[in-house]
């Protein structure tokens, strides 16, 4: 191809589907090449001392939450909230990110009303975002109202991975509790005499759930969409979700349900930051770090904090829960299969051009020093050890990384 944007990222410690090794690395046209022309043209990135990393992929991330709502109350314009989203998820190499978005029969921040306003917002923004950004639905298997939408929905292809959640009768319990009622009460917008009667209300209808999870979890699966269930209390409650075809068990509760997961060949989403902390936010959560060990963690997400997910991978790895590339795995290609991506996850000639030039430098934890999405720079560091040569010709993109000069 006579006009092809080709150049080489060289000297780096790469990760390729065999292992860690030191290569060159490849890219034309925002894919890994096999081709080495790039480097007689001059166009390298000098990795030396860095490694070389698919980019991540976040399968469940709703801290873009915190920038639509900084504090109870108080809302901020989408598409700002989701300009900054943006640059917080490039800034700690994730790729792909999938929006963990609650559709609840809550008023306010989880509201249908909510929701339309995020499509539409990521709609209107998707030129504009650098990380590939798509749609996780969180629906509230208790809202039955929204069965039909959401099935019209899926049928037109405006849902990337739906989720079962049933966080009523944890609501109906915070209610009762004044020192964990105000969360809900703050996001709601309601009072707790009217939160409470709309949420009795809500879970008189309990017959009607499993039924409603069935019809969606069909038209899911007719429409190639991969699902997921959350919170699995049991395995009871896994297997009943794998016979209609959800094949992803997010945050399972116990053990058990975790083993019988992995038996059914499921992956198993836990939380990165859950890792990087040392354990869950949550008393009655298990343990990620023990389940990555155990072979019952195959893919970690932001959850609720985008920085984790980077240190949680070399954690995992300098604390010998598992090699790096199995716990880099668990970032990149395992989320990759779970959510059926097939053109990224791995550094493999053909698939897209995700790269992350990262420090981890001994103490300290490690740092995005220059992030490439499709082959272009989205993100690169001032001062780093990532320096680029090319000539004038090559790419708008790289010219970027022009600012990143030897330390």
């Amino acid at each position: 191809m006579a006009n092809a944007v080709r150049f080489s990222i060289c000297g780096g410690n790469v990760l390729l589907p065999e292992g860690l090794c030191q290569t060159d690395i490849h890219i034309e046209d925002g894919l890994i090449s096999q081709s080495s022309s790039a480097q007689s043209r001059g166009n390298v990135i000098d990795a030396t001392g860095l490694f070389v990393l698919p980019g991540i992929i976040d399968l469940h991330g709703d801290a873009f939450e915190r920038q639509i709502m900084p504090r109870p109350g108080v809302h901020f314009d989408l598409q700002l909230a989701l300009a900054d989203t943006d640059r917080q998820l490039v800034s700690n190499g994730i790729s792909t990110a999938y929006h963990g978005v609650t559709y609840s029969w809550e008023p306010g921040l989880r509201s249908r009303g909510s929701l339309l306003g995020i499509m539409d917002a990521l709609a209107e923004a998707a030129q504009f975002l650098a990380c590939d950004t798509r749609l996780h639905l969180r629906h509230e298997t208790f809202n039955l109202d929204a069965e039909t939408e959401i099935l019209d929905w899926l049928a037109a292809g405006k849902i990337d991975l739906l989720a079962f959640n049933d966080h009523t009768p944890d609501i109906l319990r915070k209610l009762t509790q004044p020192e964990n009622a105000m969360t809900v009460l703050q996001r709601s917008g309601l009072g707790l005499g009217a939160l409470s009667e709309l949420a009795e209300r809500v879970n008189a209808r309990s017959s009607e759930v499993s039924p409603s999870i069935a019809r969606l979890a069909a038209a899911a699966v007719a429409a190639g969409v991969p699902q997921a269930s959350h919170d699995d209390p049991s395995p009871e409650t896994r297997h009943w979700y794998q016979s209609m075809g959800c094949g992803i068990s997010e945050f399972p509760k116990t053990r058990e349900t975790a083993v019988l997961a992995r038996q059914l060949g499921n992956h198993v989403v836990f939380g990165a930051p859950n890792v990087v902390r040392g354990g869950s936010h949550q008393a009655n959560s298990v343990s990620a770090a023990a389940m990555a060990k155990d072979g019952l963690c195959t893919v970690l997400t932001s959850d609720y904090y985008y920085p984790a997910m980077l240190p949680a991978a070399f954690r995992l790895s300098n604390n010998g829960v598992c090699s790096f590339p199995e716990s880099w795995a668990m970032v990149s290609s395992n989320p990759a299969e779970a959510a059926g991506l097939k053109d990224r996850g791995s550094l493999a000639p053909g698939m897209r051009a995700d790269i992350l030039l990262v420090q981890a430098p001994k103490g300290r934890a490690p740092s995005v020093v220059a992030h490439l999405i499709g082959g272009q720079v989205a993100y690169a560091v001032t001062g780093s050890r990532a320096t680029l040569f090319t000539d004038q010709q090559a790419s708008p993109g790289l010219d970027a990384l022009r600012t990143a000069v030897a330390g």
